[in-house]
C-alpha cells in the first residue's frame, strides 16, 4: 500500500478510535443507486458523528450550509452494513474509506425503487435506487461543474471559495439546463440521468440539494473519493469518469447515451475517446461552450471550441441549455 495511503488510514483509525471513546456514533449516509430488473448497485457510507441527545431548536429562517462542512466528517471502516433488497439480505462491510459499493441480485421496479440499509446500533435507511425498464434505449450522462452548476473549476482558489466557502444556497445553475434535462427527460420516458463528477462524496447531499431546488431530474450521482488510494497519492479524476462510462456501458449493453459536459475542462477529449471506442452506445455529444471569462477562470486560457471526435458523431455545442435545446431538436434528439 501506498506510503500515502497508509498514512491516511493510520490518522482515520486513531480518530475513530478517539471519538468513539467520547461517544460518538456510527450512522450511515445512503446514496442514490441503480440498476435493472434483477440487480442492483448500492452506495452508501458509514460516518461517525456526535450524540446528542437534545432535540433540534426549530428554524425561523434558512440555515447557511457551508461547504467545508461536508469535509469535516470521520469515516468508520469495517463496520457490517445489512442490505435489504427486495426478498434478499446480503452483508457487507465499510472499506477503508467507510464506504459500501455492491452489487446485489434483486428484484426490484422499473423506476424509482428502494433498498434498506441496516447496521447495529444506528438507525435504519432507505436508499433509493433508479431501476432502468429493459426497454429503455436512450440515456444521459452530465457532468456537474460548469455543466449544470457554476463553479469556476479548476482554478485552486475559486475552486476552494466555491468548494468550502461559499453558502451552498448562493450556488447558481448554468442559465437553461434544468429546463433542458426536462425536456429530455420527458421526451424520452424512462430514461435514466446520471450526473458524472469528480467530485468527492462529501458533496453528494449538497449536490442532490442543488439539483433538487434548481428542477433538474432527479438521477444517481456518481462520484469518487478524494485522497490517497493504494497505490498514489491522489485519485485520478479523468480515469474515474472513464471507468464509469465504461460501466455503464457493460451494464446497460441497449442504452445510447447523450453525453453532456462543457469545454471547460477535459469533458470534449474524454468524451471523444470514449466515442471512438464505444461509438454504437453513443447517441450523442452536447457540450456547453463556457465564454471566454469563464474559460479564463475555469483553466487560465480560452477554451478551444470544439475537439477532435468521430466523423459519423454527433457532436452539438452552445453558450448555455437554449441553446443546446435549439440543436438537439433539429438533431431529432429532443422530441418537440
Amino acid at each position: 500500500m501506498h506510503r500515502a495511503a497508509r498514512v491516511s488510514d493510520s490518522m482515520r483509525a486513531l480518530a475513530e478510535r478517539r471519538l468513539r471513546q467520547r461517544g460518538w456514533r456510527t450512522m450511515i449516509v445512503p446514496y442514490a443507486g441503480y440498476g435493472a430488473p434483477g440487480w442492483a448497485r448500492v452506495i452508501c457510507r458509514v460516518l461517525l458523528r456526535p450524540d446528542d441527545p437534545r432535540p433540534p431548536k426549530p428554524r425561523t429562517r434558512r440555515r447557511k450550509v457551508r461547504g467545508w462542512r461536508s469535509f469535516t466528517s470521520i469515516p468508520a471502516q469495517g463496520v457490517p452494513v445489512t442490505i435489504v433488497a427486495g426478498e434478499r439480505r446480503v452483508e457487507a462491510l465499510t472499506d477503508r474509506g467507510g464506504f459500501v459499493d455492491l452489487r446485489v441480485e434483486a428484484e426490484l421496479t422499473p423506476g424509482w425503487d428502494q433498498v434498506l440499509l441496516e447496521s447495529e446500533g444506528t438507525a435504519a435507511v432507505s436508499a433509493p435506487i433508479r431501476v432502468v425498464d429493459p426497454d429503455v434505449r436512450f440515456g444521459i450522462v452530465s457532468d456537474v461543474d460548469d455543466t449544470v452548476m457554476v463553479t469556476a473549476l479548476p482554478r485552486p482558489l475559486l475552486a476552494a471559495w466555491n468548494t468550502f466557502v461559499l453558502d451552498e444556497h448562493a450556488r447558481a445553475s448554468v442559465p437553461g439546463m434544468a429546463v433542458l434535462y426536462e425536456r429530455l427527460a420527458t421526451g424520452h420516458p424512462g430514461a435514466p440521468v446520471f450526473y458524472l463528477s469528480t467530485g468527492a462524496w462529501n458533496v453528494a447531499p449538497t449536490l442532490s440539494r442543488f439539483l433538487s431546488r434548481h428542477l433538474f431530474p432527479a438521477g444517481p450521482l456518481l462520484l469518487t473519493d478524494w485522497g490517497p488510494t493504494t497505490d498514489s497519492w491522489f485519485r485520478s479524476g479523468r480515469e474515474h469518469k472513464r471507468d464509469t462510462l465504461r460501466r455503464l456501458t457493460t451494464e446497460f449493453p441497449s442504452i445510447r447515451w447523450l453525453l453532456i459536459g462543457d469545454d471547460g475542462q477535459h469533458d470534449e477529449q474524454l468524451y471523444a475517446e470514449f466515442a471512438a471506442e464505444f461509438g454504437d452506445h453513443v447517441a450523442a455529444v452536447a457540450i456547453r461552450r463556457l465564454s471566454p471569462t469563464q474559460s479564463l477562470l475555469a483553466r487560465g486560457l480560452p477554451a478551444p471550441h470544439g475537439a477532435p471526435h468521430a466523423r459519423d458523431l454527433t457532436w452539438l455545442s452552445a453558450p448555455d441549455g437554449a441553446g443546446l435545446s435549439t440543436l438537439l431538436r433539429e438533431a431529432g434528439l429532443l422530441p418537440d
